[in-house]
């Protein structure tokens, strides 16, 4: 215990840095479909292309939760964080707006490129 406690006094961003780390490894190990999205969800100028459900399968694949409310609410949880939008529809594709949006809960729990 009391060795856990001076890691933690002498270097203060070790914690910090094996988040990072840690979300580095599951970057690595995912699986290429979510890495292509994850790509395009941080790739600039923001496409409208992606598939709402492949963002929802992203952030379950980095342990987040979907889950579903009323009509075509959602209400996304990744770490600590929430987001609540709308599935887009009739059509599949996310709208810029959701993708810049998913952009912002990724970077607000420490995943970027």
């Amino acid at each position: 215990m009391l060795a856990r406690l001076a890691l933690v006094i002498r270097w203060p961003h070790l914690n910090i840095f094996l988040l990072m780390i840690a979300y580095i490894a599951i970057i690595f190990n995912m699986k290429s479909r979510h890495r292509k999205t994850l790509q395009a969800i941080f790739r600039k100028p923001t496409s409208g292309t992606i598939v709402f459900s492949d963002i929802e399968a992203l952030i379950i694949s980095l342990g987040g939760e979907v889950m579903e409310r009323e009509g075509s609410r959602v209400k996304i949880t990744l770490k600590d964080e929430q987001w609540r939008c709308h599935r887009p529809h009739p059509g599949k594709e996310a709208k810029k707006y959701q993708v810049e949006e998913a952009r912002e809960i990724l970077e607000r729990v420490g995943v970027k490129l």
